[in-house]
């Protein structure tokens, strides 16, 4: 209504004053509306600033004390991440974890501690977690589904790594395999067996199951048993036998060896000998004491004897009984 008005004034005003043609006059007119409407736009722009400026101020008092917890929770969490996180990376080197574990198991403790504190900043400002924390759950789960006999390895190849429980260089037993360990790795250890086949064992499995480490101790026992005939003087062997151990230079005197009677089988008086040595001398101690006592047997004449059977036989008649050895 109003341009209507101020374009009749307009019209009128333009008549009295120039008797121009009247397309002139509606030219004239036009502009002045097309001013007018400009005019409007820019106070319903204002206007807008204005409600959108006070919204704001209304905003910023509202929630201006959660935004500055938030913030201040921000700065002393990722404070604390940081210096969880040295903490943990000076355990392991105090510990002389592998360093490829350090790096990834320091990597994914950052990153799940700053994904904590996002989940907590968020909940300080008024946003919705439970059904954040509901995703990242469900995420894991299927993924730790997909993925469980990997993890378990990996879980078994972290805590061999932590707790070394046999270290590369050590001789194992372990899932029916024995061997040298040449390499540990995250999911899996390898052994070298002693006719040189490599053998893949899973970490999850050495890390859940028994096995035995021949290499952890510094001294080990020799433990042999060496049978004589029931003819043979007991005390002639047993000082035979001792007189080996002790020429020996790699004999442990504490404790001290022992030689004792350690059976009667059927066919032998078994003398059971028991000598401690150096870890590194086992072997080769073991299998030299054993020629040894043979060949100081043999001069000594004292019998090594092996298993043998005796079988009777009977006939018919006055013929005698014949006997017959089987060896």
């Amino acid at each position: 209504m109003f341009s209507s008005l101020m374009a009749t004034f307009i019209g009128i005003g333009g008549a009295e004053d120039d008797p121009a043609p009247e397309s002139t006059d509606t030219e004239a007119a036009k502009g002045s509306l097309e001013k007018i409407e400009e005019l409007r736009s820019l106070g319903d722009v204002q206007d807008l600033l204005s409600l959108l400026l006070d919204g704001l101020k209304d905003y910023m008092v509202l929630y201006a004390p959660r935004v500055l917890l938030a913030l201040l929770w921000l700065i002393v969490g990722l404070f604390l991440v940081k210096l969880i996180v040295k903490l943990v990376g000076r355990g392991f080197k105090v510990r002389d974890v592998n360093e490829s574990v350090q790096i990834f198991v320091l990597s994914v403790l950052r990153v799940g501690l700053r994904i904590i504190l996002v989940i907590m900043v968020l909940g300080i400002l008024g946003v919705p977690t439970a059904s954040l924390g509901f995703i990242i759950g469900a995420a894991s789960l299927a993924i730790g589904f997909a993925l469980k006999d990997t993890l378990q390895n990996f879980a078994g190849g972290i805590i061999v790594l932590l707790l070394k429980p046999y270290e590369v260089g050590h001789y194992i037993e372990a899932q029916g395999f024995s061997g040298t360990v040449r390499e540990i790795q995250i999911f899996n250890t390898i052994l070298a067996t002693s006719d040189n086949r490599r053998v893949i064992i899973p970490n999850g499995k050495l890390s859940t199951s028994s096995l035995i480490n021949y290499s952890i101790e510094s001294t080990r026992r020799v433990e042999v048993m060496i049978g004589i005939g029931y003819e043979d003087d007991i005390e002639q062997a047993r000082s035979v036998l001792l007189g080996l151990i002790n020429d020996d230079e790699r004999t442990h005197h504490d404790p001290e060896p022992v030689v004792k009677v350690g059976a009667l089988g059927d066919s032998s008086v078994d003398i059971l000998a028991r000598v401690w040595v150096d870890r590194s001398d086992f072997w080769a101690y073991r299998v030299e004491l054993l020629e040894k006592v043979k060949q100081a047997f043999d001069r000594e004449g004292i019998s090594i004897p092996y298993p043998q059977t005796e079988v009777t036989v009977r006939q018919d008649g006055s013929m005698d009984n014949n006997k017959g050895n089987v060896e």
